[in-house]
Formats: structure tokens, C-alpha cells, sequence
């Protein structure tokens, strides 16, 4: 795990010095620099392979020379595969070589995270390449023939200082984070997952490939039977859980929460390491999920540690955890993310997850409405009688409660267009609230995107998979727990995130993971091979932060400095007496989503006044 930075035809104002400090979290054991002619790369290695020095980059061979940050976990299998030695066990070195042999078909055949900038001056030519799920970031900054290339935000504003984007704010509030390519500066993108670009440095021109498609995989109809595919996904977990155990030359511990996600790699990785180091949170006014964990903690005689977080610091810590992101993020469990990942950095330097297991199976309640009803193409009648019953109803305050579900399944089917049923039904931040924008959200590439998957042979829960792994799993929550993570020099890894995976799981049968209204039905069904029976019910929490309790209490003072500041961003995009009607209680709303909207809108002002 590594930060990278590059440059073709740009004259950077920062020092390389300036550079390195910039990136220095994510790659503290090591810093490199190369400058070939119109092409500079750095480099800033966390050392987790091949820990001596044949593994520092920038790394050349053969007239290739490459910037990388991830893991390529199966790096070795390959070199076996084609017939590819060398002395140095680097991962990075493999990249060069199947480069060398392939070319760019060579990203078919990695299982691994990714980012990296590949030039190969043989050829004239830059790659910029990001793996199938997009959990490795890389931010692209192009004018003309200018470009610049960083794994965050931060530095390349740095670099480039570009011009904000007021429109890709007012979408940002609309859907609570930035949609895809979308960043809140203008001339700065995302590279999407499963895409790589190639620049042609002799004619200038540039061409994006997409590589992997996850709509591919969601097209496909698996031939397995219930029994048939439960035995091939345990096989492929037990394969993705060893393979991120063993490239590592480091101890390899575990995030382990009191779900069923987290639960299956721990069991898993607790068979392939000796005393897996284990961490849980628990939270004042949350609940308690270190219980649960106990459980599993226990079974396999993990070295486990709760991490108690009381955010008596908070007040002082929440502009370093929300600046860390570079842009605006208005995911509150960004908040516990960064302290479980700050405690388990004493201990450790790579940590499993369960990210992306919710996404491809089948995790949340609100996919249960979606297997029976096609909300994406509802009637009208449908339509008007749910807006009436929203109209007239009281008000959902409490998030886990039976009443609060029906209540937002009501809200997204009243909804008229495909955005509003897909806000309403994932972030719900400022849906029904759209006269109070100044600046109209325009949402234009995912309005194109809906409606190209709502044109796809498929079921309706197909289709809110794959929107929620293009959209919330990529733009909003892989982010989070990489900036999380390396914000503490901390790599993670997701064993759902594995190749193998993402090609076996959106086959399955609707059956397989919503089961009348069980959710994530065959992990479930796996996971009492693996874990205590107490576990296999419980429904889908994330970290529940006590968000309405902060607002009111442990961020009240620091909100309203920003939130009601004469010189705010948002009054440009988002009408103040709105906001101020939201702060002082004016609007009739639940606790929950004022403190939501409320969050989503201090964020995006924490950004902007610390830039």
C-alpha cells in the first residue's frame, strides 16, 4: 500500500520534498522520484511485500517504469502460470513483466487492489490503470496535454489548485457523496473502477478502456443449485481470505464487528495465521456490538481488542478526519473508521475487512421491497398512493424499527424519476427537499447511468446491486475506509473483493440473497459452519453513530461556527434560510435526517474553509 504522484507535461510547483510529506501517511518506509523527460513519477511505500529494497519505486525494468499502489495477491501464481522468474519477490516487478508479455490484457488476469501509472517509454505511452471494484483511488487532473495524477485529493489541489465545481456540490448534497468520475474541482476526475486510460505522448491523444464491467457480470445466470453454489462460495472466501494472508510479509489482523461479514473472514483467518489480532468498536449511545464479537473472538482465540471510543476528542479531531478526505463526504461513519484503524495501527499494518460483502449479497433491509416490486418502473397509481401516505403519516424517527422501514419504502415509491428512487432509497439526505436548492442538482451521469441499467434484462434487485456497487460501494464507502486506513499508515484489505468473487456473486439467484425477508440469505446459510448461532440473525448496523446526540451535543458548538458563518460555501448552492430553519429546529423533520442533512452540509464547509 502506497501513495503515488505523476505529472506528463506539467510543471508542478512542489518541491519533491513537498510531494513525498504530502503523500508521507500512506507511504511512510520509503520515497522515490523519476523524471523522464515530459514524465515525472513519485512514490511513497508502505513496505508489506518484499520488504527489502528491490522493492522501492519508482521501479524500472526493460524500458518500463511503473508507480503503484495495492496488491496484485495472486502475483506469484502468475509468474508461475507464464513461466516469469526474477529475483526480487515484488508484486510491483511482476506488473512490469506481464506488461511486458500482454500488454494491458494483463488486468484479466490479477486478483488484487490497484492503482498505478505505467510509462512505457519504448512505446511513447502512459497508462493509468484502477482495479474492478476501484478499491485503490487515483485522481486525474488533465488541461490540454497537460496531466497530473496523485491517490488523493489533497495533494493534487496542491499540485494543480484547480477551480471548484458548484455543480458537482449541489449533486454532492443531493446524494451525500460524489457520484463516479465526479469531484468537486473542475478538470479533476476519478478514474472509474475497471477502467484504465493510455495517453499517446507523440500525438497527444488519449483513449479510456473499460476493462471490467460489473453490468457483465449481473447479465450472467449461474447454473448452480442453492446446496452447489453455497459449497463453491465457501471455497472461494477460504481462497480470497488465504491469498491476503499470504502476501504479506507482515502480521495480518482483522476489523471484526458483531455481523456475519467480518465474522466469516475472522473464522477463516483464524485458520490460516497463528492468533489473529482482532479489533472491535464500541461506541457510548451506540450499540453495543463488541458482544457479539466477543463470541467470535473467543471461538478462535483471537488476540481481541475493543476499541471503547467515548469522542470526548471528537470536537478536536472531526476537522482532521473530515480534511483527511480532500473533498466532502457526508458519511458519519467515516468518524468511527479513523479511531478503530488509528487503535489497530499499534498492533498491526495490514487488517481484513468485510467490504463489498453487503453489496454483493444482499445485506441491506431495503433490498427486501426490490425482489418483489420493480420500484425503478412502478405505475402511477402506485406513485400517487404512496406520496398520499407519506403525506399523512407521522414522521420515522428510529432507524431500526419496522415502522421507519415501511415509512422509506413508501418515500422511494412515491418517487417520479430514477434518481429520486435511488436517493431515496440508499443516502435519503435531501430527497423532497429539491425546491430548497439554488443551484439545481443536475445528477446527469447518473440520471444516463439509471437508465441504461434500467434498460438491462434483469430483476429489479439485480439492478440496485449494481447501482449500489457503482455508486455507493465505489464513490462512497471503499473511499472511506481507504482514507480511514492509511490516514494511519494502515493498509486493508477485502477478501469479498476478490476477482473470483465479483464474478461468481451477481450470477446467483435472487434467492440466494434475499429469502422472503431474510437478507444476504447464502452468506447466512455459509456462516453457521463458521460462527456462534447468535450471530446468524442479527441485521445489517454498520457503525451505528449516535449522529442526532452529536449534533445536538459533542459538534454543536464547532457546526454552528461553520453552519452559520457569514462567509459559508453552501448559501451559493443551497438557500441559507433553509439551513438555518434545519439548525434551529424551524422544519419539521426526524431527528435523524436534520442531523443527517445537517452533517452532509458541514462537511462539504469543513472542506472548503481548509483548503
Amino acid at each position: 500500500m502506497c501513495g503515488i504522484f505523476g505529472t506528463i507535461n506539467y510543471r508542478c510547483s512542489l518541491s519533491d520534498e513537498e510531494v513525498f510529506r504530502g503523500l508521507w501517511h500512506r507511504g511512510p518506509d520509503q520515497q522515490g522520484a523519476e523524471k523522464l523527460g515530459q514524465v515525472s513519477l513519485y512514490h511513497t511505500r508502505l513496505a508489506i511485500q518484499d520488504l527489502s529494497a528491490s522493492g522501492k519505486q519508482p521501479m524500472a525494468y526493460h524500458g518500463l517504469v511503473i508507480v503503484f499502489n495495492g496488491e496484485i495477491y495472486n502475483h506469484m501464481e502468475l509468474r508461475k502460470q507464464f513461466g516469469l522468474s526474477a529475483a526480487s519477490g515484488s508484486d510491483t516487478l511482476t506488473i512490469l513483466m506481464m506488461f511486458e508479455l500482454m500488454g494491458m490484457k494483463m488486468l484479466d488476469e490479477f486478483d488484487g487492489m490497484f492503482a498505478f501509472m505505467l510509462y512505457d517509454t519504448r512505446e511513447a505511452r502512459v497508462y493509468f490503470a484502477r482495479d474492478r471494484a476501484g478499491k485503490k483511488p487515483l485522481y486525474l487532473y488533465q488541461k490540454g496535454s497537460s496531466y497530473v495524477c496523485a491517490s488523493e485529493l489533497n495533494i493534487l489541489y496542491q499540485a494543480v489548485k484547480p477551480e471548484i465545481d458548484h455543480d458537482t456540490l449541489a449533486d454532492y448534497l443531493y446524494l451525500g457523496h460524489h457520484y463516479r468520475k465526479s469531484t468537486p474541482y473542475v478538470n479533476v476526475t476519478a478514474l472509474e473502477n475497471g477502467h484504465y486510460l493510455e495517453v499517446n505522448l507523440a500525438d497527444g491523444t488519449r483513449a479510456e478502456h473499460c476493462w471490467f464491467r460489473m453490468a457483465d457480470q449481473y447479465q450472467r445466470k449461474s447454473q448452480y443449485g442453492f446446496e452447489e453454489a453455497r459449497h463453491c462460495l465457501d471455497g472461494l472466501l477460504q481462497g480470497a481470505v488465504q491469498r491476503r494472508i499470504v502476501s504479506s510479509d507482515l502480521d495480518v489482523g482483522a476489523f471484526l464487528s458483531g455481523g456475519i461479514d467480518s465474522g466469516l473472514v475472522t473464522a477463516i483467518a483464524a485458520q490460516h495465521t497463528q492468533r489473529l489480532k482482532t479489533f472491535t468498536v464500541k461506541m457510548d449511545g451506540a450499540f453495543d456490538e463488541s458482544v457479539l464479537a466477543k463470541l467470535v473472538a473467543d471461538r478462535y482465540c483471537t488476540d481481541h481488542t475493543v476499541v471503547e471510543i467515548d469522542f470526548k476528542n471528537l470536537e478536536q479531531d472531526i476537522t482532521r478526519i473530515l480534511t483527511n478526505h480532500g473533498e466532502p463526504n457526508s458519511d458519519n461513519s467515516i468518524i468511527p473508521s479513523y479511531y478503530v484503524a488509528q487503535a489497530a495501527k499499534k498492533n498491526i499494518t495490514v487488517v481484513l475487512n468485510g467490504d463489498g460483502a453487503d453489496e454483493l449479497f444482499g445485506g441491506y433491509r431495503r433490498y427486501v421491497p426490490f425482489k418483489k416490486i420493480d420500484f425503478f418502473n412502478t405505475g402511477k397509481l402506485m406513485k400517487a398512493t404512496a406520496r398520499l401516505m407519506t403525506s399523512i403519516l407521522p414522521i420515522a424517527h428510529h432507524k431500526q424499527s419496522r415502522y421507519t422501514y415501511i415509512y422509506r419504502m413508501l418515500k422511494f415509491a412515491g418517487c417520479e424519476d430514477l434518481v429520486r428512487i435511488y436517493c431515496s432509497a440508499s443516502s435519503d439526505v435531501f430527497v423532497g427537499h429539491e425546491s430548497e436548492f439554488i443551484r439545481t442538482p443536475l445528477m446527469k451521469n447518473m440520471s444516463a447511468d439509471l437508465e441504461k441499467i434500467n434498460g438491462y434484462e434483469m430483476t429489479a434487485l439485480k439492478k440496485l446491486l449494481l447501482v449500489d456497487f457503482d455508486s455507493m460501494l465505489f464513490s462512497r464507502l471503499l473511499p472511506k475506509m481507504d482514507i480511514a486506513t492509511m490516514a494511519h499508515s494502515l493498509e486493508g484489505r477485502s477478501p469479498f473483493l476478490a476477482r473470483e468473487l465479483l464474478e461468481f456473486a451477481p450470477s446467483l439467484a435472487d434467492d440466494f440473497k434475499i429469502n422472503g425477508i431474510q437478507t444476504k440469505f447464502i452468506l447466512r446459510d455459509l456462516a453457521r459452519k463458521y460462527l456462534p448461532e447468535e450471530l446468524i440473525g442479527q441485521p445489517k448496523r454498520g457503525f451505528e453513530v449516535p449522529l442526532s446526540t452529536w449534533v445536538d451535543r459533542e459538534l454543536k458548538t464547532i457546526m454552528a461556527s461553520y453552519l452559520l458563518a457569514a462567509d459559508a460555501l453552501y448559501p451559493s448552492i443551497i438557500k441559507k434560510t433553509f439551513v438555518e430553519g434545519l439548525w434551529f429546529r424551524k422544519i419539521k423533520l426526524s431527528d435523524e435526517k436534520r442531523a443527517k442533512m445537517l452533517f452532509c452540509i458541514f462537511s462539504m464547509e469543513v472542506w472548503y474553509k481548509n483548503l
